[in-house]
């Protein structure tokens, strides 16, 4: 299913930058190390991974995950290409 109103997705480049791509968050470490190794992507590609999850928001199907305090999650699998790199995706959210 496609998430409702794909167009209203909001993908902070403050989170993305604080977790997902920094190596010293306790936490999003991990990830980071994934997205350097697998994509080459670090702390000064935010805005290039912020317009991609966008995008997935709205080409990808989503399925529907936990709900917590903030609402409901949603699941995106979609593949991810950059330069000489190809990996498949997982986005939550």
């Amino acid at each position: 299913m496609k998430l409702p109103n794909p167009e209203r997705a909001i993908v902070e480049t403050e989170k993305i930058a604080a977790y997902c791509l920094n190596l010293e968050h306790p936490e999003g470490k991990h990830k980071a190390r994934v997205f350097k190794s697998a994509l080459d992507l670090d702390l000064n590609d935010a805005e290039e991974l912020q317009t991609i999850l966008l995008q997935a928001v709205v080409d990808y199907d989503a399925i529907p995950g936990e709900s917590n305090l903030y609402g409901q999650k949603y699941i995106i699998d979609f593949p991810l290409s950059r330069s000489v790199n190809k990996q498949s995706f997982r986005a939550f959210g």
